[in-house]
C-alpha cells in the first residue's frame, strides 16, 4: 500500500483522503497540514480502498453528486462507510451525504440519516458568521462560517446534535448545523475557511478509531492463520 502521508508512518497516523472533484478541498487539506496529517487529494473511487477517513467539502451539492455518480463513487463510498470509514461532510458535502433534502434536487446519498434544507440563511450576500459549542470540542466557542448553508431539519434516532445556531431575537428558533453518528459527521458551516483547526482534529478522531479497527481485524486474522492447526 502507498503512503499517502508521505512520512513512512502509516502504521501510526491516520490516512485522511479529501474528495477533489469540485469544491473547496484545498482549503481542508492546509486545515490536517496545520495539525500534522498530510492528507490526499481524492480523485477515483480506487483511493477510497487507501484512506481511513474522507472528507466531502464544501462547493455546488448538485455538481457533486453529479461527479461521484459519473465517475463511480456511489457503491463504492457506501460501502467503505458501512465498513467503518470515517466521513465528513460539510456545508454542501452536508447535502451530499444526508438522507433526502427539502429541494427537488439534488439526490443525496443517505450515508447519514437526516433531512436537510440548502440555503437556509439565503443567498451568498446573507453569509455570516456565528459563535458556537461544539459536543466534543473543549474550549472557547468556535467561530463558525455560513456561506449559503444547509440546515439539519430533522435526524434519525441514532444522530446526535452536536452544535446549533442559537435562537434570534426575532423568534427564529436554534437550527441543528453539526450532527454525528458513529464515524460519519456533517457540519453546515466551513471549519477550513478558519485559522481553528480543532473540528478537523475531531474528525481525525474518527480516523483513527477506523484505522485501529482496520489494524485490529488484521492482527486477529494474522493471529487465525498463524495459530497452528490440532485437528
Amino acid at each position: 500500500m502507498s503512503d499517502l502521508n508521505g512520512t513512512g508512518n502509516t502504521q501510526l497516523q491516520p490516512r485522511i483522503g479529501v474528495l477533489a472533484l469540485q469544491g473547496d478541498f484545498a482549503e481542508h487539506i492546509h486545515m490536517l497540514v496545520l495539525i500534522g496529517v498530510n492528507a490526499v487529494e481524492i480523485r477515483k473511487v480506487e483511493q477510497l480502498s487507501e484512506i481511513d477517513g474522507l472528507i466531502i467539502p464544501g462547493g455546488e451539492s448538485t455538481t457533486i453528486v453529479k461527479l461521484l455518480h459519473m465517475f463511480g463513487f456511489v457503491d463504492e463510498l457506501r460501502s467503505h462507510v458501512d465498513s467503518g470509514m470515517a466521513l465528513w461532510g460539510t456545508c454542501a458535502g452536508m447535502i451530499v451525504i444526508a438522507r433526502d433534502l427539502a429541494d427537488p434536487y439534488p439526490t443525496p446519498l443517505n450515508l447519514i440519516d437526516i433531512g436537510v434544507a440548502r440555503n437556509y440563511f439565503g443567498r451568498q450576500v446573507d453569509s455570516f458568521e456565528s459563535e458556537i459549542n461544539i459536543d466534543g470540542i473543549e474550549g472557547d466557542p468556535l467561530r463558525a462560517i455560513f456561506i449559503r448553508a444547509p440546515i439539519v431539519q430533522n435526524t434519525g434516532p441514532d444522530v446526535k446534535v452536536i452544535a446549533s445556531v442559537p435562537a434570534k431575537e426575532d423568534g427564529t428558533p436554534a437550527q441543528a448545523v453539526a450532527v454525528k453518528k458513529g464515524r460519519v459527521m456533517a457540519t453546515s458551516f466551513h471549519p477550513e475557511l478558519t485559522g481553528d483547526t480543532r473540528v478537523h482534529t475531531l474528525f481525525v478522531e474518527l480516523a483513527e478509531e477506523a484505522r485501529n479497527d482496520v489494524n485490529q481485524h488484521s492482527a486477529q486474522s494474522r493471529s487465525t492463520e498463524e495459530t497452528p492447526s490440532t485437528v
